[in-house]
């Protein structure tokens, strides 16, 4: 009896074997065993398409998805949004309806499994299997010479690495207008969808670009008559002298000419070949005497402040066009109209008062 017993329970265990090795073969050839139940379980399980298979990566967010479909500059593999929401409204119906009009296969899995899939990132209940975008090479901008337009602004950035500081300074770039971006090649953060998302998706809609030589373009660039702008932190008493480039606080910088400005990294700062390549450089002032330790800023905050102190100064972007696009704001009345005064675009009102006492 016990012979009997042990022969069936080695039969039941050897067509146990059979079976799993039935299910593996045809899941791997891409049938559906086990009728539509197992189907959905596997749908819930959605294992994610190997990074390696096709080059493809995650991009995660809703601004990002939403604006990469729009842009069409990635192939889209398969949109997923997450199930359990209430019907799919604003942007998501619209994301939805885009990835239906291009046939991407749209795919419904839990909250849990796409919190995995991103390894915890805020995704919105969406995200995206996408193509990488990567930076196109520097002599594909364009030849923009100084006399097509006194006022063009390209930002320059020489070693990034932190890729939410990135994505922070490709939004301000792109809202305030920068004309294009360059990265250097070497030691800087590829375009990654923790980029896209930290950039709300601008990275999607803008053009990025790289060059191996960053030197050499930045010696290029002065030749054909723009201005090198690079940035450094908080001066001391002898750093302009030490590297013998003018220091010049951003908001008494005058526009008037083409002009690039250079970010260095996060932590060190310009290198030294680049700042040597650079005419002058451009600091942000503090408010008072700082301790040591804290007389920097973080570089996508620093880049906020300079892009915005150079680009207020666009002509045709007045302070009553400026005001006019406030809503609920009235334009200035006849009563307060002043005639205008000719000045430094960057003339703060701290030295305006001097100059007026001064007289």
């Amino acid at each position: 009896m016990s012979l009997l017993s042990a022969l069936g329970g080695a039969t039941w265990l050897r067509f146990g074997h059979l079976f799993a090795r039935h299910f593996s073969q045809a899941a791997r050839r891409g049938e559906r065993p086990g009728g539509e139940e197992l189907s959905r379980l596997r749908l819930d399980d959605l294992a994610p398409t190997p990074r390696s298979a096709g080059g493809l990566e995650l991009l995660f967010g809703l601004s990002p998805c939403l604006l990469a479909l729009r842009a069409a500059r990635r192939r889209v593999a398969r949109l997923l949004l997450q199930a359990g929401r209430s019907g799919l409204q604003g942007e998501r119906a619209e994301l939805l309806r885009a990835a239906e009009a291009r046939d991407i296969p749209v795919l419904r899995p839990r909250r849990q499994k796409l919190d995995a899939l991103c390894r915890h990132q805020v995704h919105q209940g969406v995200c995206m299997e996408v193509s990488p975008l990567r930076p196109r090479p520097w002599t594909e901008a364009g030849d923009a010479r100084p006399g097509d337009d006194p006022q063009q602004l390209w930002l320059v950035l020489e070693g990034l690495q932190d890729p939410r500081n990135l994505g922070a300074v490709l939004r301000s770039a792109y809202f305030l207008g920068v004309d294009q971006v360059i990265t250097s090649r070497r030691n800087s953060c590829p375009l990654t969808p923790v980029v896209s998302k930290a950039s709300a998706g601008a990275m999607e809609v803008m053009d990025v670009f790289s060059t191996d030589d960053l030197d050499g373009f930045l010696q290029a660039k002065a030749r054909q008559g723009w201005l090198v702008a690079g940035t450094v932190g908080c001066p001391g008493p002898e750093s302009s002298r030490s590297s013998g480039i003018p220091i010049v606080s951003c908001l008494e910088f005058l526009w008037d000419r083409p002009t690039l400005l250079v970010l260095g990294n996060e932590g060190s700062g310009l290198s030294q070949e680049v700042q040597a390549s650079c005419q002058l450089l451009l600091t942000i002032l503090p408010g008072w005497q700082l301790p040591p330790g804290l007389e920097s800023l973080n570089v996508s905050v620093a880049a906020g402040i300079l892009l915005h102190s150079i680009c207020s100064q666009r002509k045709g972007f007045s302070k009553e066009k400026k005001r006019g696009q406030l809503q609920g704001t009235r334009g200035p009345s006849a009563s307060s109209e002043e005639p205008t005064v000719a000045q430094h675009p960057g003339l703060s009102a701290g030295s305006e008062k001097e100059r007026q006492d001064a007289g």
